[in-house]
């Protein structure tokens, strides 16, 4: 290939990279320049966009009434919480854009809070709120975790074990949050079942070591 990989990909480049030459995808991406370049159009694009959105919401930030409606502010939060969210997926370096959404959110939080003040239970669900979303914004800076929860994923059902099987034993173990142990067990089975079929001598290391990842404090199989 004469097309350089991106340093920082965005997602749609994140995908073909994981597909690229991988025989637990089916079927796997083949190295072209033209697939490459598609996909990283679609990353730029996708980065304008964002630009785009972000500006626009941050002047619905610096618009705000002293004593706005709480529908307005927490439609703001809202927005702000979901552009942070896009921006832990896109290509290029993303982190002036987080911290300056979340310093926008601490400032509205601020508001909400001396709204709250004298109300136990509202002060209560703030701080339980506020630890749930530090929680999330942390496992969000595993680009898989973004890639996942994307309205529009390109890691659909069928792609979610190979894909598992590809990845860093950090981006994993984020992942694994998002499911419970229902579905965990049954990304276990088809994990085991994927590799059985496609690497039967385990000529992918790596892959295996996510299986027993995955596997890991599940109850035994029948």
């Amino acid at each position: 290939m004469r097309i350089p990989f991106s340093e920082l990909p965005g997602r749609h480049e994140r995908h073909y990279r994981r597909r690229l030459d991988n025989p637990l995808f089916d079927p796997p991406a083949v190295a072209d320049d033209e697939a490459l370049l598609e996909v990283q159009r679609l990353d730029h694009e996708e980065l304008l966009a964002f630009i785009t959105e972000l500006r626009q919401t941050v002047s619905r930030a610096v618009a705000l009434k002293p004593r706005e409606e709480t529908e307005v502010v927490l439609q703001l939060k809202e927005d702000l919480e979901r552009l942070y969210e896009t921006s832990c997926g896109l290509a290029d370096e993303q982190g002036a854009n987080k911290q300056a959404i979340e310093h926008l959110i601490g400032a509205i939080l601020q508001t909400v809070r001396a709204n709250a003040e004298g109300d136990a239970l509202a002060v209560q669900e703030l701080a339980m709120e506020e630890q749930a979303r530090a929680l999330h914004f942390t496992l969000l800076q595993q680009p898989l975790v973004a890639d996942l929860l994307h309205p529009e994923s390109l890691i659909d059902r069928e792609a979610l074990v190979p894909t598992l099987l590809s990845e860093s034993e950090e981006a994993v173990a984020a992942a694994l949050t998002l499911f419970d142990d229902a579905q965990r067990g049954e990304l276990a089975r088809e994990a085991r079942a994927l590799l059985a079929s496609r690497d039967p001598e385990r000529r992918l290391p790596e892959a295996w070591a996510r299986l027993a990842q995955i596997e890991e404090g599940l109850p035994a199989p029948n």
